[in-house]
């Protein structure tokens, strides 16, 4: 499958609607915009945190990029019609499982809820996780209109980028202590 992107800004969008990938025409607070819209943001976020140095788990970020363009796509477009269209697939959320599981193994139980931050890295996952928790709100307030696969992904990969800011921080992790500045 190629893309062919030859001009950036067609003006189509100028009145408040835009194209979903049926091509059917929709407000841009619509909320399938909002879903992959936030999908993007989230993309996007990742980039920025494969610019800190050393970035742990660099390749595995740069495979979700790629998973997120197909997340975007599939939401993008509303089911039916009579061309065959790019949907996410159950085995790209079994892999952020497997990963999930791959470095959990490796880190030591919570006793604690993990404030955002400690190493730079850390602290770019933390919040890739949080916008990729609105990223799955806005995929589920799509209701039945997509494809339940995104939120599952979605959902696995919050677990996946908190689980690999965890690792980012190799145990010096920032805890929170309830009640400490009463």
């Amino acid at each position: 499958m190629t893309v062919n992107l030859t001009r950036i800004y067609t003006r189509l969008g100028d009145d408040g609607e835009t194209h979903l990938g049926d091509m059917s025409r929709v407000p841009k607070t619509h909320p399938r915009i909002e879903a992959y819209g936030t999908v993007d943001e989230l993309n996007a976020q990742l980039g920025l945190a494969l610019t800190v140095p050393d970035m742990p788990y660099a390749d595995w970020l740069r495979r979700i990029q790629n998973d997120l363009f197909d997340v975007g796509a599939d939401i993008s477009v509303p089911h039916g019609g009579d061309r065959e269209r790019l949907r996410l697939a159950p085995e790209q959320t079994a892999w952020l499982e497997q990963a999930c599981d791959e470095v959990n193994a490796t880190l030591e139980p919570l006793k604690s809820f993990v404030l955002p931050g400690g190493t730079p890295a850390a602290a770019h996952l933390h919040v890739c996780r949080t916008v990729c928790r609105r990223a799955e709100r806005r995929t589920i307030d799509c209701g039945d209109e997509v494809n339940r696969e995104c939120v599952r992904y979605l959902n696995r990969l919050s677990d996946l980028l908190f689980i690999l800011s965890r690792g980012a921080n190799a145990g010096d992790e920032p805890l929170w202590e309830p009640g400490r500045y009463r």
